[in-house]
C-alpha cells in the first residue's frame, strides 16, 4: 500500500493556485508601462505648483485696457522715444515697445531725420513713467525682440493711451489696424486732434509709419 502524502489534497491543490495566482500579478505588473515622470499626477490632496509670476496674465484692468498674456514689473530706467522703453525685470533689463501707438520718430542721423514733436514726445513719456516702478501689460515679442505691452500707471491709467490722448503719439492704424490692439486709441486722437493737443498744433502731422516709407526709404522728406 502507497504511503499517504504529508499534505492533504485539498491543501496542496489551494497552495499551487496561489502561487499561480502571485506569479501572474508579478508578470502584469512588470508588464504594464510606468507613466513618465513629467506627466505624472500629484498625490491626493497636492496641486502643482503654480506658474511664474512674471508670466502670469495680471488683473482685470480698469478701462477696458486689453489684458495681457504675461507680465512685467519693474523701474523704467530708459525713455528711448514717445513708444519705447526699457525696463528693469528681475531677470534683466527688457526693451519695450508700447501696443497700439506709435510716435513721431527721433532722427537717426543724416539719412534718417527726426520728425518735428518726436523729442516733445519723448519728453512727455518720460515724465510719466521715467524712474517708476510700473507693471506692464504685455502680449507678444515682435521681430527686434521687444516686448510689445501697455505700461500701466500707478494710477492704473494706460501711459499708451495718455500719449495719444495728449496728442504725442498716433492710433496705430497702419496695414488695416493690424497693429491696433487697444481699440480706444481712435477715439482719443480723435479728441487730441479737434483740441489741437501736441503734434495737432501742426499742419500736415505726417503718421510715422508713413515717415519712415516716405522719408527714410523714398527720400521724400517734404510735408
Amino acid at each position: 500500500m502507497r504511503g499517504k502524502s504529508p499534505f492533504g489534497g485539498s491543501k496542496l491543490t489551494a497552495l499551487a493556485v496561489a502561487v499561480i495566482l502571485a506569479a501572474a500579478g508579478a508578470i502584469v505588473n512588470w508588464l504594464q508601462p510606468s507613466e513618465p515622470e513629467g506627466r505624472r499626477s500629484p498625490p491626493s490632496g497636492q496641486t502643482r505648483p503654480a506658474p511664474s509670476a512674471q508670466n502670469r496674465a495680471g488683473p482685470a484692468l480698469a478701462g477696458g485696457i486689453p489684458q495681457g498674456s504675461y507680465t512685467l514689473t519693474g523701474a523704467i530706467v530708459n525713455v528711448a522715444d514717445g513708444d519705447t522703453v526699457t525696463l528693469r525685470a528681475p531677470d534683466g533689463q527688457r526693451k519695450i515697445r508700447m501696443d497700439s501707438i506709435d510716435a513721431p520718430e527721433e532722427g537717426h542721423g543724416a539719412d534718417q531725420p527726426g520728425q518735428p514733436y518726436a523729442e516733445a514726445s519723448r519728453k512727455h513719456l518720460a515724465d510719466l513713467v521715467a524712474g517708476k516702478t510700473l507693471t506692464a501689460q504685455c502680449y507678444e515679442k515682435d521681430q527686434y525682440g521687444r516686448d510689445v505691452c501697455a505700461l500701466i500707471l500707478e494710477d492704473g491709467r494706460s501711459a499708451n493711451r495718455a500719449q495719444v490722448e495728449a496728442g504725442y503719439a498716433w492710433a496705430y492704424t497702419a496695414r488695416q489696424g493690424d497693429y491696433l490692439r487697444d481699440k480706444a486709441m481712435p477715439d482719443l486722437q480723435r479728441q487730441a486732434k479737434a483740441a489741437g493737443r501736441g503734434l495737432w498744433a501742426q499742419q500736415g502731422a505726417m503718421q510715422p509709419w508713413k515717415w519712415r516709407y516716405d522719408c527714410w526709404r523714398q527720400r521724400q522728406c517734404g510735408g
